[in-house]
């Protein structure tokens, strides 16, 4: 159909990443409500957009031209986000017409049963409230009773480290921790009043201030970044995983009964673009039987993997 004329020509340029965004994106609804309460869709979510995009090039046997940190900049760039959703210049203007009908927007269940899915919990909680680790952790243990046994056991603080920023009372109070303190109507009045004193607002630069009880209140939370910090986190992040990925390649790893699913995603990800379609054989193969056919992703990257390779 259209999708696929339009992407033939440009395919594995960063121009055609953009239309195949555009053209999914007016794809899905806009607005979703249930009881008299906005739903989240799903698919309109940063990690959800850069899944369906990176598959689509590869279904198509071509390379993914965008890491994902410059997916994630882009998107910031050139789309309108709201509640953790991206829309089309002409389709957000019609959720916020929407939106400001009903008072909050009903969070995705989510279940932790991975690293992807635990970075998103972790996201949902530190949007509504910038917290510490000690605030978050007995939240965190609840969350993981369902962790799949093939997936690697990652640390709290692993998990802050590689996707979020701490404020740690020095310079000015990030704009994400401002705006979770203003709920408070005495922190708020601070707020206003350090805002006048100083002459500096709380906007995108955040709060300057020396009030201690502002700084105490501040310190050591963890927060969800802006998209350019998000960008280098994920930059790091990469690494990290790339990094565990050559663990998995040397020849005396015979099988992975626990691995880091998000190091042989962006493992098989970085050999797809160098077309070594062995690497990823080899490692798909080291990986039990179920867990390879019931993660989509992996199953992907393993059966263009095999039909590339038999075609080269």
């Amino acid at each position: 159909g259209g999708l696929r004329n339009l992407l033939q020509l440009k395919a594995g340029t960063e121009q055609g990443v953009w239309d195949f965004v555009r053209t999914h994106m007016k794809q899905l609804p806009v607005y979703v409500s249930k009881d008299g309460q906005a739903e989240v869709i799903a698919e309109r979510q940063g990690y959800l957009l850069f899944d369906r995009m990176v598959a689509f090039h590869v279904q198509r046997g071509v390379t993914v031209p965008l890491s994902a940190a410059e997916f994630y900049a882009g998107l910031a760039q050139r789309f309108s986000e709201r509640d953790g959703m991206y829309f089309l210049p002409e389709q957000v203007a019609e959720y916020d017409k929407k939106r400001m009908t009903v008072g909050e927007v009903l969070q995705l269940q989510l279940f932790v049963i991975d690293e992807a899915s635990a970075i998103q919990w972790l996201k949902q909680q530190l949007l509504k409230k910038p917290q510490t680790f000690q605030e978050l952790h007995p939240q965190f243990l609840r969350e993981i009773g369902g962790w799949q046994k093939h997936e690697k056991p990652l640390e709290l603080s692993e998990l802050l480290e590689q996707n979020f920023l701490r404020y740690d009372g020095k310079g000015p109070i990030p704009k994400q921790i401002v705006s979770w303190m203003k709920q408070s109507a005495t922190l708020r009045e601070l707020i206003s009043h350090e805002s006048r004193v100083t002459g500096h607002g709380s906007e995108d630069s955040g709060l300057v201030t020396q009030e201690p009880r502002l700084l105490r209140e501040a310190k050591d939370r963890w927060y969800v970044p802006d998209p350019n910090k998000a960008s280098d986190l994920e930059k790091l992040r990469e690494r990290s995983l790339l990094k565990e990925f050559e663990d998995y390649l040397t020849p005396n790893q015979r099988r992975l009964k626990v691995f880091r699913l998000e190091a042989v995603r962006a493992g098989f990800k970085k050999a797809w673009q160098e077309r070594d379609y062995a690497t990823i054989i080899s490692v798909a193969r080291k990986i039990p039987e179920n867990v390879l056919q019931e993660d989509p992703k992996l199953l992907m990257w393993y059966d263009q993997a095999v039909t590339r390779s038999g075609e080269e």
